[in-house]
């Protein structure tokens, strides 16, 4: 501190050492203080918490509104999927991280230990996209090729056996993919010419080879060609064609498959009247179907018993109906008996089954129609759907 020939310390030098000081000490506290993770407090999970499925380590403690998933580090996730009562995360570097139920090998950690924090999936790296099924995994690898781990009882991890797998296993003869679907106890890969394999459980046709033959390794959908994308249901398939209609196969109990009737369809077959499709999904867990339109809408088919489909009843239906009170959407999911849609605003809106709180509204009201935004988010960019618990990010 500077001096002044009186001996005492001018006001302004006496105020420019006091910042001083208390920048030095900022410093150092900054410096030893625990640096917050660059994911802290991003990803959100909310609604049944059995089997540790929100991963806040809260043991069993249901959310009905958002609370944060601890453990994930990276400054950046790629995507987000669930399945019955676990979730995958995929990352920017390549890697997967999983928790919640574990009882089949479905977090990929070689254990079967249910997992209350994000873990790191097992000898895992290259990434591009992932897919959780109800109790079994996929992963597209950068290389085309794909990997699966958890339960596999009916081949669906594609591997020539039905063992099941605690860490990642090569799906067998399978290159040059270019999406993956996992659903409830199969799996599909489309191709990068257009067409869709499928593994895995097919007691309804959910397969699309023209049997009901379980496969245990990857077999040809029939007559499919031009697909652009696909999603997978509990036990029904789903495919969206290069020209924005949709086609549906497997089971159709519920009217799932949108054709109108409520019969099981072992090739696929066209969903009424809907054009203009963007992106599709199907309840992994259970049996109703979602179409992200081009205009921002959403339609939903099958199961409504809880209202999941928003259209003000609880009627299912064969053939799709229009969402109210969305517009916007950017992307959809569906869980058991609710349905998610993320607006581009950011925004979560939820319909549907609401016991566990998985609508995220502070209540455990059923609602058949969209009413408000999840409770504390605003600037979402992914969203899943487990059985009954949500997550976005």
């Amino acid at each position: 501190m500077k001096l002044i020939s009186s001996g005492r310390p001018a006001r302004a030098s006496v105020r420019s050492g006091l910042v001083a000081l208390l920048a030095l000490l900022t410093a150092s506290v900054l410096a030893t203080a625990p640096a917050a993770t660059a994911q802290e407090g991003r990803v959100k999970a909310w609604g049944s918490n059995s089997n540790l499925a929100l991963g806040d380590d809260a043991a069993t403690t249901s959310r009905q509104t958002p609370a944060a998933v601890p453990g994930i580090t990276p400054s950046d996730i790629s995507a987000l999927t669930s399945g019955h009562e676990h979730s995958l995360a995929l990352l920017s570097n390549g890697t997967v991280e999983s928790w919640g139920r574990n009882s089949e090998g479905q977090l990929g950690i070689g254990t079967v230990a249910h997992q209350a924090v994000a873990a790191t999936v097992s000898n895992l790296t290259g990434v591009r996209a992932v897919s959780a099924g109800t109790l079994h995994n996929l992963a597209l690898l950068s290389d085309g090729t794909v990997r699966s781990w958890g339960y596999n009882n009916a081949g669906q991890l594609g591997d020539n056996t039905v063992t099941q797998r605690t860490t990642p296993v090569t799906v067998s003869g399978l290159t040059n993919v270019e999406a993956i679907a996992a659903g409830g106890y199969f799996s599909l890969a489309l191709m990068s010419d257009g067409t869709v394999k499928a593994w895995g459980t097919n007691t309804y046709g959910q397969l699309g080879d023209g049997t009901t033959t379980n496969r245990s390794t990857p077999v040809t959908v029939s007559g499919l060609s031009g697909v652009r994308a696909i999603a997978a249901g509990g036990n029904h398939s789903l495919a969206l064609m290069t020209d924005g209609t949709v086609k549906a196969w497997g089971y159709n109990a519920s009217g799932q498959l949108g054709d109108n009737t409520v019969s099981q369809r072992n090739t696929p077959v066209s969903v009424s009247g809907l054009t203009g499709v963007r992106a599709i999904t199907g309840a992994t867990n259970a049996n109703h179907s979602l179409a992200l339109m081009s205009d921002g809408t959403v339609r939903g088919w099958g199961a409504n018993t809880s209202g999941q489909l928003g259209d003000g009843t609880v009627t299912d239906r064969p053939t799709p109906v229009v969402m109210d009170g969305v517009s916007n959407v950017r992307s959809i999911a569906a869980g058991g008996s609710h349905s998610l849609t993320l607006t581009r605003e950011g925004q979560v809106k939820s319909v549907g089954g609401n016991a566990s709180g998985q609508l995220g509204d502070g209540t455990t009201t059923t609602r058949t129609t969209v009413v408000t935004p999840v409770s504390g988010l605003s600037s979402s960019s992914l969203i899943a759907a487990g059985y009954a618990f949500s997550i976005a990010a």
